[in-house]
């Protein structure tokens, strides 16, 4: 008997997709350096990552539950109630990243979150192995998150 993949992640891999299908159109020049740099800097972001802790982790929770998704130019992040699997929200868009700095500009947005579309978010990142904290300047979004794993038999 074959195992279903939870619907919970269903909505989060067909939005990582759609990312992936407008991340494989849109191409840096060549000659750009910066660009150069950039993408390879963002190479440590590239995958799924799941929120492990949070200053505001959301009601519901978002801890353990919560997925941020990146391509190699556009990310999405996505929370899903962890008793319904309803969505609770979800936005995205397009990221630029210099190794330290993440500037995250939402692009959409879920109806809960719409008033965020055309603002640009700056965090500090840093890595450690498979844990990405991202420190907030304003101090609301402070999160640690650690790369998704696939679980096993699902």
């Amino acid at each position: 008997m074959t195992k279903r993949m939870p619907y919970v992640l269903l909505v989060p891999l067909a939005i990582l997709s759609v990312c992936l299908l407008i991340s494989a159109g849109s191409t840096a020049p060549a000659n750009d350096e910066s660009n150069a740099s950039s993408s390879e800097a963002a190479k440590k972001l590239i995958g799924a990552w799941q929120l492990k802790s949070a200053k505001n982790p959301g009601s519901p929770s978002g801890l353990g539950t919560r997925l941020k998704l990146f391509t190699g130019t556009h990310w999405t992040i996505i929370q899903p109630d962890p008793k319904s699997g309803n969505i609770v929200f979800q936005h995205g868009g397009h990221y630029l990243f210099d190794g330290t700095v993440l500037s995250e500009t939402i692009d959409f947005a879920g109806e809960s979150t719409s008033s965020l579309i055309g603002k640009t978010f700056k965090l500090n990142l840093r890595f450690k192995d498979d844990i990405l904290e991202q420190i907030d300047p304003a101090g609301e979004y402070n999160e640690t998150w650690e790369r998704a794993k696939a679980v096993p038999g699902k």
